[in-house]
């Protein structure tokens, strides 16, 4: 294949899974700022790097890349703290998450928020989570009780079901 054609298969890639990888981060990164930086970065390697990758595995391999890029973006900045007075906030933080669950994602841990993220925006089966973070089916089923527990501390009105669990 040349290099037009390759092109060409990453430009739809991006227009295919750019705003999902977005998402995913902003859920660990909470700040879509960070997320847009993030999946910037990640798109530049997976770019550079295009021509080596399995296609049928090129998802996985996005996914992974923006999990633990986000989750690195944290470590060498920290963890934000909150104030009382806000300076700046946009309209609408995230269009797909009400801003509650966004409150109560704040309080789960980058990991969890990463399987949330991947199981549930991004519909991702527990076996495939596990592969994009490097980790067992039952390290994806323990953060996913934990978080699920969380979140019903925190949002009683949340009703989730045992079969979303798995």
């Amino acid at each position: 294949m040349d290099r037009h054609q390759q092109d060409a298969e990453f430009d739809q890639f991006v227009i295919a899974r750019a705003a999902q990888l977005r998402r995913t981060s902003y859920v660990v990164v909470r700040d879509w700022h960070a997320a847009e930086d993030v999946v910037q970065a990640v798109l530049v390697k997976l770019f550079l790097a295009w021509p080596r990758i399995r296609r049928d595995t090129v998802d996985a391999y996005a996914w992974r890349a923006v999990v633990n890029a986000s989750i690195s973006h944290l470590r060498r900045h920290g963890r934000e703290s909150p104030t009382e007075v806000v300076p700046d906030t946009a309209q609408s933080e995230s269009p797909d998450l009400s801003p509650t669950l966004v409150a109560a994602l704040h309080d789960l841990s980058p990991v969890q928020r990463a399987v949330v993220a991947l199981r549930f925006l991004d519909d991702l089966p527990v076996a495939e989570v596990a592969a994009i973070l490097g980790v067992s089916e039952s390290t994806v089923k323990t953060h996913t009780s934990r978080a699920f527990t969380t979140l019903r501390r925190l949002m009683p009105e949340l009703v989730l079901t045992s079969e979303e669990e798995r």
